[in-house]
């Protein structure tokens, strides 16, 4: 009986812990990040350099500024607690007072400005190659 028990417990366990990981997201490959990333609804693209450098052009990064071009260095954070993001240092002035933003990987093709607790409020996606 207690191997029964024992035998059900395991595969219980297995079972959730199969299921949580399926829902986590791909992991990201620092040197496959560079590239450029559009929404075609809104016409917002973000080029990610090689050399570290980014440039946004019509992008909203929240759900209540406007579209803007801005540029800088941008930066991987590789997080074993939370979501992994892409750290955007704004040059002087690109967004106001706002130095640096958070823009959060979501898979290897799609990136995302959102909010804790709020769902994206702008989601880019990997252009294809010509």
């Amino acid at each position: 009986m207690i191997r029964g028990t024992g035998r059900r417990w395991l595969v219980a366990t297995l079972t959730a812990s199969a299921a949580l990981t399926s829902g986590c997201t791909d992991s990201v490959d620092t040197d496959e990040l560079p590239d450029v990333y559009r929404n075609d609804a809104t016409g917002g693209e973000i080029l990610l350099e090689t050399d570290g450098t980014f440039s946004a052009t019509d992008v909203s990064t929240d759900t209540i500024s406007g579209p803007a071009d801005f540029s800088g260095r941008w930066e991987f954070a590789d997080s074993n607690s939370s979501s992994d993001f892409i750290y955007l240092t704004v040059d002087d002035g690109g967004l106001g007072k706002t130095g640096g933003i958070q823009l959060y990987t979501s898979g290897r093709e799609t990136v995302e400005f959102r909010t804790p607790d709020k769902p994206p409020s702008l989601v880019l996606t990997r252009v294809a190659a010509p």
